[in-house]
């Protein structure tokens, strides 16, 4: 027990609402929201290779990926982990999963529903929980009207009292203003300023509209106009459904569709990077779904849709605008149903002849998840017992040699070495610290050895030599969120 006492106390404390939401979130099969730096182990080169990548975006580029893994290897927490860290450095980041009702292309609005569900997702560092469209243009309008009121001489009061000086807008952070400055030239100059600030998008697909309508929702800010403000941000959510509507409403004759979506998602990612964002990072996970197209001309629209995002990105079409989907190995690489199926897609992603295990490009557009090794697996198992024990408020019970042969009984099983993923090594640990919990009486030792069915003198040898394997310390698996500093994570 002199392990785990000094292990806790190196462990960062984990703040309890955060405890419940990682220990009731990875219970149930799900990725927590938050707290996943706690929780973090491994995976450095994918990391490193999609921090490259937001580097990229940031300078004014694009890139696209796709992450593979098996159900549970691993996929959505790495997603969940670049999420966090891209709102963290000031990009804005949309994510969606697919599914029968949202797929890329549909003749039924599918596609759409796709977009719709990256609106409402919409987050930033301070806006993380999703729905921080209008807080977005909110802020725009308040750093523009800061500026040129610097600019100006006028000294128009910031959010928060301070003063806009020097021309330089507040940090993307400030409260959104509570209301226009009630002076004509200023107003006058900051509308000139949107016109110079759109101007770029106009030359892109669609930019026209787009740019007319962030004009009006600037002129329904200085007019207090909050219906006209509410049709606008309904607009760019793709939420009217005929373009008489929105010509009744807002004067336009065109409304986000099916068919181009995406050149608004581009759009958006050149207007953000004026908004004095990063970019935009899109994150869309379950690819599984359009491999589950019945319909083999349907699948092919889609994934004609993913080559558009490809090329876009990588030809330089695209900027400030990052792509990352997720999928099982199945789902990209079926030649009959799969990502692989559609040829262009195929002889562009396909791996090449001189990567090999041990020696992967972590560069190219496809990057496979590997199993968690188990010495990363020993120290996430050493997180959890920790963050468990803190929310409970109890002693961590299971030593060293109690993890060592949790992982034996795990690994143990017909299979495991191929098909055994984080997610039910991490859904049966926190079940063996829920029992422990609440059976204080009984040992830990009599709990494992009741389901590893393990022999008297077991622990001794085996664990020994396990343990021997593992070569990971108690110690060691107390590893924070401060390991990931030199990854800027």
């Amino acid at each position: 027990m002199t392990d785990n006492v000094k292990a806790a106390e190196a462990a960062p404390r984990v703040p309890k609402r955060v405890a419940a939401v990682i220990i009731n979130s990875l219970k149930g099969g799900v990725v927590p929201r938050i707290g996943l730096p706690y929780i973090t182990v491994g995976r450095e080169a994918e990391i490193r290779a999609l921090l490259t990548d937001l580097s990229l975006i940031a300078d004014g580029g694009a890139s696209f990926r796709f992450l593979v893994g098996r159900y549970g290897s691993g996929k959505s927490f790495l997603l969940q982990t670049i999420r966090t860290h891209a709102m963290g450095e000031g990009f804005v980041v949309a994510d969606a999963d697919l599914s029968p009702e949202r797929r890329l292309q549909g003749g039924q609005g599918q596609g759409l529903a796709t977009y719709r569900e990256l609106m409402r997702n919409l987050s930033t560092k301070t806006r993380p929980e999703g729905g921080a469209l209008m807080l977005i243009l909110d802020r725009w309008i308040s750093n523009l009207q800061m500026q040129v009121a610097g600019e100006l001489g006028t000294g128009a009061a910031a959010p928060g009292g301070a003063t806009a000086t020097g021309g330089t807008p507040v940090s993307n952070d400030a409260a959104a203003p509570g209301g226009a400055p009630n002076d004509p030239a200023l107003n006058q100059a900051v509308e000139a300023r949107i016109r110079e600030q759109v101007a770029s998008l106009e030359e892109m697909v669609h930019g026209f509209d787009f740019a007319r309508l962030l004009t009006l929702y600037y002129r329904s800010v200085v007019d207090g106009n909050d219906e006209l403000k509410g049709n606008v941000a309904r607009w760019f959510r793709g939420e009217y459904r005929t373009k008489t509507e929105a010509r009744q409403e807002l004067g336009v004759s065109i409304i986000i569709g099916d068919d181009d979506w995406y050149d608004y998602v581009k759009l958006f990612a050149q207007f953000l990077k004026g908004a004095g964002y990063q970019g935009m990072l899109v994150l869309i996970d379950e690819l599984v779904n359009l491999y589950k197209i019945p319909n083999s001309v349907t699948r092919q629209y889609n994934y004609e849709k993913i080559l558009t995002m490809y090329n876009d990105t990588l030809q330089g079409k695209a900027h400030h605008l990052g792509i990352i989907m997720g999928g099982t190995p199945q789902s990209i690489e079926d030649r009959r149903r799969g990502v692989f199926s559609y040829e262009a897609l195929r002889s562009r992603l396909t791996q090449g002849r001189f990567a090999a295990e041990g020696m992967r490009d972590m560069l190219a557009p496809i990057i496979h998840l590997h199993p968690l090794t188990y010495e990363e697996l020993l120290v996430l198992i050493e997180k959890l017992q920790q963050i468990h024990a803190g929310y409970f408020g109890y002693e961590a019970r299971l030593s060293e040699s109690d993890l060592v042969q949790f992982l034996q009984i795990e690994f143990g099983r017909v299979g495991a070495d191929t098909h055994l993923t984080p997610r039910e090594v991490i859904r049966d640990f926190i079940e063996l610290l829920d029992i422990a919990y609440q059976n204080p009486s009984t040992s830990v030792a009599s709990i494992l050895s009741g389901v590893g069915g393990s022999e008297s003198g077991g622990e001794d040898e085996g664990g020994g030599a396990q343990q021997s394997s593992l070569s990971v310390t108690a110690a060691a698996g107390q590893r924070d969120a401060s390991e990931f500093a030199e990854f800027k994570i």
